[in-house]
Parts: C-alpha cells; structure tokens; sequence
C-alpha cells in the first residue's frame, strides 16, 4: 500500500469516532503540555536568579573569610584567620586589573529626621569603591571619598526610598539625620535601583565602613572581631583575564596570612561559581519536572493502546474483508500503527500550542516568568510519537495476526 492511501484509510478511522479519538489524545496533550510547563517554570526561575546575580555588579569576585573563633579557656575570645579591612586596602593597591574593591558591614538601625522616624533600616558600611563594584549610581550629591573614609566622617549617603520617606520633596543633602544616637549629614541620594537577589538597595543608607567600626558596632563584638570582615569584593576590569586576578589575589592573601594554598583561611567565588551551582541545582529539578509530567505521556499512551485493542476487536470483520481483497498482513499492520502514530501526533501538537499557551498564562496570571525552551518543544514532540509507535504496536500485531476467516465469520 502507497504511504498516501495509509494516511487516508487511517485518518477516516480516526474521523469517524471523533469524540473517542478525542478523548483518546487527550492524555498525550497533558502529557506534551505538561513537560513544557514544567521546564518553562523551572528555566524561568534559573534565568531570574542568574538574573539577580548579575544585577548586583558585573565582573565580581567574592572573597569570603573563614576564620574560627580562639583563645584562652574561659578567657576572653578572639577571631583567628579569615580576612581583614587591610587585604581590601592591598588588594586595590597591588593587584592589576582590578575596577573597584569594597566591603561591607550591615547592621540595623533607627533614623530620624524632625518628626520623622524609620526603623530597622539596613545600614551598609562601605568604602567610596562601593558604587563601581555594585554597579550603583548617585542620583543627587555624591558618594563620600577616602579622606572621610580614613577620617572616619560622618556621612550618609540614603537610598532613594529612604530619601523620600524622610524628605518628601525636600532637598536632603546637606541636612542633618540621626541614625540611632549619631548625627551625620546627608551627602548624597543614590538613583533607584530596586529589589536584587531579595535586597532593597533604595531601603538601605551608606556610610563609611571605618564609621560603622567606631561607632554602630556592639562593643563586645568588636573585642571579638577586631578589623575583620566577613567579605572583600573585587570588580574585575571585564578587559582583564579574571583566573589572573583571582590568582594574584590567592597568593597576595596567602602570603599575608602566612598559610599554604593547601589551607586558605578564605574562599574565591566568582558569579559564574554562583550561577552554574544554583544551574546545577535548577537543572536537577527541571529534570525531575520533566519526568514526573512525563507520567502523563506514559498514561496516554495506555489509553491509545487500551482504545486501539478495542477498535481490532470492533473492526475484525472489516479486516478480514479487506484480507480477503488482497491486504497482506503487513499492510494490516501499517494501517493500524499509522492511527495509533497519527493519534499522539495529533495530541503532540495540541499538547505543544496548550504547553506554550499555559506557560504564558501561568507567567502573566501566577506572577512567576517562565521561559519555553525549544528543546522541550522537540523532547515532548518526539516522546508523544514514539509513544504512539510503542503502545501502538501490540494492537497493530493483534490485528496484523487475524485468521482472515475467522475474522470474515465475527459478528
């Protein structure tokens, strides 16, 4: 039989119980829709936190402390190893190729302003490097340089929110505020920037990170800390070769903390470290996603075959006849495998348009992005057929395998 006449002979089976060969693709079509989904909700939240991550800066690298805590039993306890505010002010000195390098110091505090007061505001101490390395930028007035920096200035720089809260439409710089019982004047406003990587920049306020050793840290803690830091961030210049700078940088600290590269006391992340784990993580779940809507194909596929053994039994007597007329087994068998292959591709395509179509409706009605990869489209297009051909089979054997006479005989 020509290829043509078994697409024409399957399709007119298929169209004269439409209802029934509805329903029997209904399976496939949740099944295809339901991987695409999955993957589109999985690589949408990948791409939102590569996203963030990228948004805190460009071209960084994280040097993260890993001291202990030590001293005398019962005695008064110190911190050993880990990073100290002088390996920022080396790094930037010594090492080439380096766009800005900071640290930062968080804490919660109270501001106030006339009558105006806000609560657990987070205050970042910095150093000026802060707005290169965060890819920040200052909206009104200035960012405070070093001389405050090493004199320890008490300046404020407010995030936009901040500002606004405070100010209204008032100018702030120059004014003076007080952040829990310290007064510091207003020097800058930085420009919106937002929520990133779960921060609000514009509800934060910045002062020099020396400020922040001297005045807002507990006394206790400092005994404990010391001039320690728990981050040093470096913004790499992006013409510069980063696996260079990150190695002057591990030398240049090992040698100053006098430990052997077999036993840093700090660690080096870059975002691209960041990104491929949480990929790596992503990846897995998207994979699992995958697999479990997949069910539903393998459910579908069940149904074909369960409605495909029902229709052998329905037409045995259209079978013989057309035995009887000359159809070799074979041609029995094409036949049959052709609806079976014609129903999941048929449901394929629907599950594919109701796939995209519900990827795009759970980002605009959920409020989460969602991201429909192609590959997901070619994956789940080709598992609906080659789930049509594998459960398709036995019914195209069953009927391929009918005595023409016994078959001639069936009522």
């Amino acid at each position: 039989m020509m290829l043509s006449e078994v697409l024409k002979i399957a399709w007119g089976s298929l169209m004269a119980n439409k209802l029934r060969s509805i329903l029997t693709m209904l399976g496939v079509i949740i099944g295809v829709a339901a991987v695409i989904v999955m993957v589109a909700i999985s690589a949408g939240t990948e791409a939102t936190i590569s996203e963030a991550i990228n948004g805190l800066g460009s071209n960084l690298v994280f040097i993260s402390s890993a001291f202990s805590r030590g001293g005398p039993t019962g005695g008064p306890q110190t911190m050993r190893g880990g990073l100290v505010y002088d390996d920022m002010t080396v790094i930037r000195e010594r090492i080439s190729g380096v766009a800005g390098v900071t640290v930062e110091q968080q804490t919660s505090v109270t501001i106030k302003y006339e009558n105006t007061s806000l609560e657990s505001v987070m205050m970042v101490g910095a150093t000026p490097d802060f707005p290169t390395v965060r890819d920040v930028r200052v909206a009104q007035g200035r960012f405070y340089n070093d001389t405050e920096l090493e004199r320890s200035s008490k300046v404020v720089v407010l995030g936009k929110t901040v500002a606004e809260e405070l100010f209204g439409e008032g100018d702030p710089i120059g004014q003076t505020v007080t952040v829990n019982s310290i007064k510091l004047t207003v020097i800058g406003v930085m420009a919106e920037k937002g929520l990133v990587a779960g921060v609000d920049f514009d509800q934060q306020i910045y002062v020099p990170i020396t400020l922040v050793f001297k005045k807002f840290m507990p006394a206790q803690f400092a005994r404990i800390m010391g001039d320690r830091v728990r981050q040093i961030i470096v913004s790499v210049d992006p013409s510069t070769d980063m696996d260079k700078v990150i190695e002057q940088i591990t030398l240049l600290l090992a040698n100053r903390h006098e430990v052997t590269l077999d036993s840093l006391d700090f660690t080096i992340r870059t975002q691209a470290d960041i990104i491929a784990t949480q990929e790596s993580t992503t990846e897995s779940f998207r994979t699992l996603l995958a697999w479990v809507a997949s069910v539903s194909l393998i459910v579908g596929g069940i149904g074909i075959m369960n409605i495909m053994l029902v229709s052998v039994t329905e037409r045995t007597k259209e079978i013989g006849l057309r035995q009887a007329v000359g159809a070799a087994p074979g041609d029995i068998q094409v036949q049959f495998l052709m609806e079976a292959l014609l129903l999941s591709l048929i449901g394929g395509l629907l599950g594919i348009l109701a796939g995209v179509g519900g990827a795009y409706l759970f980002e605009r009605l959920g409020g989460m992005r969602t991201v429909v990869l192609p590959y997901s489209i070619g994956i789940s297009f080709l598992s609906a057929a080659l789930v049509g051909i594998f459960f398709g089979f036995l019914p195209a054997k069953q009927a391929a395998d009918l005595d023409p006479i016994v078959a001639l005989r069936h009522e």
